[in-house]
């Protein structure tokens, strides 16, 4: 039976934490290095009704894509919801890690999970990293649809292929417009347009895009875009962090049991069509 100490290092081994962003928090956030782990839990955020599945199913640790503490902070009292997710898990006896954008620019990463979801061929990283000497790993992914299919066509694989939430996929573009190459990245990836462009894809396939960046984006080149839940776009790495482990496992032959959170955590709730025409 492993330590908490032996798991981190396999993860770490996976996805090393000098691979994350400099403002990023990945890593240990709490647990006892010494305690035994016999079960683990994936989930995207570190939040009350994850911690709650897994003290139900008395896993030993939870590893999220999100940070718990993102900017740091001077107290873990019970009196924020932070504080109650910390005081859950030490209570239970579970740790807690997280691995973020160190996951993200691994190869293969959170992009790579979302490309192979959606029925997209990687080619390469849509931001390679300089450190790479292979050039496999960086932010986002581009890839091939084989075969071409029009923008509706691929959105509507796309919302099959994602975990389904209240917002669902916005599409900007011709509809009968034929896609062959696509650049895809795994969460927040407006800030990205100007590698999209320079990549000569068909669409952008990502999450959280905001009206003007994605306004100008449609202005500037013929791409389209097509924005789902922040949540669903890097739900697919967890099974793909979750295999990584199990070969950590069974090369050292441990035994331990796992589970991918299938609670949806997306912050959005409902949809309202609208019918008023301006």
């Amino acid at each position: 039976m492993p330590n908490l100490s032996d798991v981190i290092t396999a993860l770490e081994e996976v996805y090393p934490p000098q691979w994350a962003e400099s403002w990023d928090a990945v890593g240990l956030v709490c647990g006892d290095p010494r305690a035994e782990v016999r079960r683990v839990l994936f989930a995207v955020d570190p939040v009350q009704a994850v911690v709650d599945e897994a003290v139900e199913w008395g896993a030993d640790l939870v590893v999220t894509h999100h940070p718990l503490y993102l900017r740091g902070t001077t107290s873990v009292a019970a009196t924020t919801f932070k504080g109650r997710v910390v005081h859950t898990l030490i209570s239970n006896g579970i740790a807690l890690h997280v691995a973020h954008t160190n996951a993200d620019h691994a190869d293969p990463g959170v992009s790579d999970a979302l490309a192979e979801a959606v029925g997209v061929r990687v080619t390469g990283p849509l931001v390679p990293d300089p450190t790479d000497p292979l050039g496999r790993r960086g932010g986002g992914r581009v890839g091939l649809l084989e075969p071409p299919l029009t923008l509706s066509a691929f959105a509507a694989q796309v919302a099959e292929g994602l975990p389904a939430t209240a917002a669902g996929v916005r599409v900007s573009g011709d509809p009968t417009r034929l896609i062959s190459r696509v650049a895809v990245c795994g969460g927040s990836g407006d800030s990205l347009f100007a590698e999209v462009r320079a990549a000569g894809v068909d669409a952008y396939l990502t999450a959280d895009l905001r009206h003007h960046p994605a306004s100008e984006a449609a202005e500037a080149a013929p791409v389209a875009l097509l924005d789902a839940a922040h949540w669903a776009t890097e739900w697919p790495w967890l099974a793909l962090a979750e295999r990584a482990l199990h070969g950590a496992a069974e090369k050292r032959g441990w035994a331990v049991d796992t589970k991918v959170s299938h609670r949806v955590t997306d912050p959005w709730t409902a949809h309202a069509p609208m019918s008023f025409t301006a």
